[in-house]
């Protein structure tokens, strides 16, 4: 069931634990898979079916441990780095992307790469590159230990610095005032960048920026849908897993918003207090989370009493990323193998 719903229009009662309320589900959508993500799975599978496994994979295809585990059993063997690849195998990288410097090792080892890049993290990357031969000094908004912005960072490491913060907005020093570019990395909470970036330009006022902004679409959609819904509901669950940015992001939306809410890699991870005295859960899912998991935890919330299961499509998301050239040549090449990704 899909339904438009108003905040206003949903009876919210967690302000009385105590009170005999009917208990709803509403399922936010858009929700899990964005286009890269599926396209990323997509290559990892298809590779498999095509070449026979082991293929090795440079850190997680995506941050989703259920896909990780999955994908393992199947055949997919993921590595930290690609000294751990053995010279002359077939290696994917992550859809977080990876530095020039990692390219290089490849090459140099003979490694066969198929890569399994996000295409908006890859435009990242280019503007990074043009930032940087165009003499500009780079800030990358974003989160240090995350592999998209180490991806980043390293296409022009030697003008690059990475802020988190606002404080560390503060205290850059760059070498030309007047001479600033920004980035961004692209699951961040549209508010956190939206601050970081008013901070950026009240910094360097002729601070210049990519021409469309670098948050993801489905990160977006998924936030705004959060935003959306989160005040009518008592509580939020979000499907995803710890190490998952986005995921964590839309946590932290609900909770700005005041409405309690908690990241689950799965249904067992639903402690049954969270659900004492709520009548309306949002459930929703991060970019990397599958669908499955999403239908154990409204399988669990049934079983607890919320018998109501509302679909609130936000707004419609109908987004599909073409494979890479490597993966359509070995699929052409190869007969007898799969010809179209999966769904």
């Amino acid at each position: 069931m899909t339904t438009a719903i108003d905040p206003s229009d949903v009876n919210s009662s967690g302000n009385n634990p105590g009170a005999n309320v009917d208990k709803h589900v509403l399922l936010l959508k858009p929700r899990g898979f964005c286009a890269g993500v599926v396209r990323a799975i997509d290559i990892v599978q298809i590779a498999l079916d095509t070449f026979g496994a082991p293929i090795y994979v440079r850190k997680e295809i995506v941050h989703n441990s259920y896909v990780v585990d999955d994908l393992a059993k199947k055949g997919a063997i993921f590595v930290n780095e690609l000294d751990e690849v053995p010279s002359g195998a077939r290696v994917i990288y992550s859809a977080h992307g990876v530095s020039p410097a990692v390219r290089e090792a490849a090459k140099g080892r003979g490694l066969k790469v198929i890569d399994a890049t996000c295409p908006l993290v890859t435009k990242v990357h280019v503007e990074a590159i043009k930032f940087a031969k165009q003499g500009y000094s780079l800030v990358l908004v974003g989160h240090r230990d995350h592999e998209e912005v180490e991806g980043t960072q390293g296409e022009a490491p030697d003008v690059t610095q990475v802020v988190s913060t606002v404080e560390e907005v503060a205290a850059l020093v760059v070498p030309d005032p007047d001479k600033v570019a920004y980035l961004t990395q692209t699951t961040l909470s549209l508010d956190e960048a939206k601050y970081m970036i008013e901070a950026l330009k009240k910094k360097f006022p002729n601070i210049v920026g990519p021409h469309a902004q670098d948050i993801c679409y489905a990160t977006e959609n998924r936030q705004t849908a959060v935003k959306k819904v989160a005040p009518g509901a008592d509580l939020v669950l979000v499907v995803g897993s710890r190490n998952s940015s986005n995921s964590n992001r839309l946590v932290e939306v609900s909770q700005n918003i005041g409405t309690n809410s908690f990241l689950i890699d799965k249904a067992e991870d639903i402690q049954p207090e969270w659900l004492e005295g709520v009548g309306n859960v949002a459930v929703t899912a991060g970019a990397s989370a599958p669908e499955v998991l999403v239908k154990e935890v409204v399988a669990y919330l049934q079983s607890r009493g919320f018998g109501s299961v509302d679909e609130v499509e936000v707004m419609p998301e109908n987004v599909r990323f073409g494979l890479p050239p490597e993966i359509v040549q070995a699929i052409a090449s190869a007969p007898g193998a799969i010809t179209q990704p999966r769904a």
